[in-house]
């Protein structure tokens, strides 16, 4: 599944790359075989182009494929190790732990003046300078520096001859022209031996910029095993991709008018990567709804009417597909459309249209269905059982009723609208009886008179 901080770190480089004239690059590094499977790639397209990253744009290049490249890979670590930059190792893991009396030191150069020549099982590590530092000109983080003392001389290529990623993934990057790396900041500590590489072989590196990291309310960072990270599955909940890449695109930067709900054209067109600021971004849901039905709000009817079908239909939807009724639900979407943050919160809004009983909350029971209450709707009935069957009538018909028991209208309503409809809270009482007909609704309130009984 494809999580939210790639989606992000994804709308952060066609930004750039769109702002630039540039090319998003787009690869699959699939390399390890066990975490690779063409579904996966095919989910990943298709996520990119639900947050409009599409390869129908000139801007988009790819998909590539690591494993395509991996001739050039071996031919890489080859020029190294004939320029003396690497040199074949044999140490295992408990010999290295056992010279240095502890398996976090890392290697210690044994084997790079014994001039080993290739034979299975010896991986090849990059020969890193004894002195100086390297200096990483980071967009987001300025210009760490990382003395090259403390960078072990590191594989770039394993026991069998197949390269590691670092290699490989400064092998594509030259080869495919990448002038800028902007991901997240976990790969930052990588970047001194990818640079390192890059000079090696005699190329200059990228620009980096190395992304906050994106955290839950705890200040964790978002782990796919404790949160809710995948991209599809808040689409799958009824988030839009409008409001979802407007959300992403703020979580580390956001424009200098402090105006943040805007089109992503426009966001587009404000971002600097340079203003993306280092401190971790905090993932919070609530906001992001927020955002959500702010711009459900400001979908056209017709739009969000379409954008509701699928979730008004099966599998999706509560009731016999058969049960149903379009014209039913385009009287109320209106109403409907200021209620909701998610997409798929409609169903609970309309679904006492269709079910032939409400789906009963019995707390709104419990609350409503107070002393009185029996009374209250056995008086309504007489009354609506007689009007014309328009929302106006309805009304006028339930205040006559709350006078006569002396309550106010928000009062007389409660009991009518949880016998109807379920629950205390739904759309607007007098619109949904008009829908839902005279027939059905006088059924509904006699079943509640008896149930009270």
């Amino acid at each position: 599944m494809f999580h939210v901080g790639g989606a992000r770190s994804a709308l952060y480089n066609w930004a750039t790359a769109r702002q630039q004239g540039g090319t998003f690059v787009l690869r699959i590094e699939d390399t390890d075989a066990a975490r690779n499977r063409p579904e996966w790639t095919d989910g990943i397209i298709s996520a990119l182009a639900a947050i409009g990253i599409s390869a129908a744009d000139p801007a988009f290049e790819g998909p590539y494929f690591q494993s395509h490249n991996a001739d050039r890979h071996r031919e890489a670590a080859q020029q190294l190790h004939d320029a003396g930059l690497a040199y074949y190792c044999d140490c295992t893991r408990e010999q290295v732990a056992e010279r240095t009396g502890s398996p976090q030191l890392g290697y210690d150069g044994f084997c790079r003046e014994r001039d080993l020549a290739y034979e299975p099982g010896r991986a090849l590590r990059f020969r890193t300078p004894d002195e100086g530092e390297t200096v990483v000109v980071d967009l987001v983080r300025g210009e760490p520096s990382f003395p090259n003392a403390a960078i072990e001389d590191f594989v770039i290529a394993r026991g069998d001859g197949s390269p590691v990623f670092l290699l490989a993934n400064v092998v594509d990057d030259l080869d495919e022209g990448i002038t800028e790396v902007i991901r997240g900041e976990e790969h930052l500590s990588n970047t001194p031996k990818q640079q390192l590489l890059w000079q090696a072989l005699g190329a200059q590196p990228p620009v980096w910029a190395h992304l906050p990291v994106i955290v839950n309310e705890k200040r964790q960072k978002l782990s796919k095993r404790r949160d809710k990270v995948a991209l599809e599955d808040y689409l799958a909940e009824g988030y839009l991709p409008d409001a979802l890449v407007n959300y992403l695109m703020l979580l580390g930067w956001g424009p200098k008018d402090d105006v943040e709900i805007r089109p992503y054209p426009e966001l587009e067109q404000l971002f600097r990567v340079g203003e993306v600021n280092g401190a971790s971004a905090f993932f919070d849901v609530k906001k992001l709804a927020a955002f959500n039905g702010e711009y459900i709000r400001r979908l056209p009817l017709e739009e969000f009417i379409t954008a509701c079908r699928p979730w008004l239909s099966a599998p999706k939807a509560p009731w016999p597909a058969g049960a149903y009724d379009a014209k039913a639900f385009e009287a109320v979407a209106a109403l409907a459309q200021t209620r909701i943050t998610l997409l798929s919160e409609i169903t609970g809004c309309v679904d006492f249209l269709f079910l032939d009983e409400p789906v009963r909350d019995e707390a709104s029971w419990s609350k409503a269905m107070k002393a009185g209450a029996a009374e209250l709707i056995r008086s309504a009935r007489v009354r609506l059982a007689g009007v014309d069957w328009e929302a106006d009538a309805l009304k006028q018909a339930l205040e006559e009723t709350a006078a006569e028991h002396d309550l106010k209208l928000g009062k007389a309503q409660a009991p009518i609208r949880v016998a109807v409809t379920g629950r205390t809270i739904g759309l607007p009482l007098f619109e949904s009886l008009e829908v839902l007909g005279r027939d059905r609704t006088l059924a509904r309130l006699d079943k509640a008179l008896s149930d009270l009984a």
